[in-house]
């Protein structure tokens, strides 16, 4: 019968010091050479009840209240399947209405990270989102309008149950910050913004290559976004600010992610999506998609 080496170094005393050492430093070189993710967090999904009063924060802002009824935050966060102690990266944070939500649910044991793209001169979409006229000439001057993200995002961190935000300015194929590493992430998430990339001229290729490299095995992608007809891909992103379904999800399954799951709480069979503001008036149609890093 033969022996394995480590029933050789158990049989003969002599050598098990020895032995022990050689299996200790090739573990240790084999973490060094592969990269240490985080372990994925032990604390079980939020309950309904435990969402609910999230949500139901009194500190929460009046504005950020107006969008939960459009949002659905409650049903957003059941359908992450959100814990405690995640790493989180919200891409596009914008004003931080989703940054913040993320932040309270995953508690001081968790980070989340609100990603806004530095200022560049890209091409502006043809409508404003929301907007049923074609929008002002480039030229026209600024007249105010939301505070830049990271600005934003600060003040939303000066609440003591959101003080785990860290806004950080990357471009959107760079996004995830040095400190997080590979394998560093737990959640990605883009919340109604993906289609503007296409106007924006952003390589989403690249960008949904680094969510993948950031994000551990088992790690989740979730986009939710404003749905387009069949066969328009995501050419009226700057017009309708929409993008096909389909579109979307072949690349980001390109990227090596395989979708877990969709939610159909934001849908709206009613809409014919041919507008950038539905006519008669009612809720866009809109889609959301949970993929895996498997």
């Amino acid at each position: 019968m033969k022996l394995s080496l480590l029933d050789r170094s158990i049989a003969s005393p002599m050598a098990a010091p020895v032995t022990v050492l050689v299996l200790a430093v090739g573990l240790l070189a084999a973490c060094s050479s592969a990269g240490v993710a985080p372990s994925p967090p032990n604390a079980a999904t939020l309950t309904p009840a435990r969402i609910a009063e999230i949500v139901a924060s009194p500190d929460r802002s009046d504005a950020d209240r107006t969008n939960d009824l459009r949002r659905k935050p409650e049903a957003m966060l059941g359908f992450i399947g959100i814990r405690p102690g995640m790493v989180a990266l919200d891409l596009s944070a914008g004003g931080g209405y989703t940054t913040e939500l993320l932040a309270r649910a995953i508690g001081p044991t968790g980070r989340v990270y609100g990603q806004s793209a530095p200022r560049a001169a890209r091409p502006p979409p043809e409508q404003p989102e929301g907007a049923a006229a074609p929008s002002a000439p480039a030229s026209a001057p600024a007249t105010g309008g939301p505070r830049p993200t990271p600005v934003a995002l600060a003040a939303r961190a000066q609440k003591p149950a959101a003080s785990n935000i860290v806004a950080i300015v990357r471009p959107f194929e760079d996004p995830v910050p040095a400190e997080v590493g590979s394998g560093g992430l737990d959640l990605v998430t883009l919340m109604f913004n993906y289609h503007d990339l296409g106007h924006l001229g952003v390589d989403r290729s690249r960008m949904n290559r680094a969510v993948y490299a950031a994000l551990r095995p088992g790690g989740l992608y979730v986009i939710a976004d404003h749905s387009g007809r069949p066969g328009t891909g995501i050419s009226e992103s700057g017009t309708l600010h929409r993008i096909e379904e389909s579109f979307l999800r072949a690349e980001v399954e390109s990227a090596g992610f395989r979708v877990l799951a969709s939610g159909d709480f934001l849908r709206n069979p009613a809409d014919p999506r041919d507008r950038n503001t539905p006519d008669p008036p009612q809720p866009k149609d809109e889609f959301v998609l949970k993929f895996v890093k498997p």
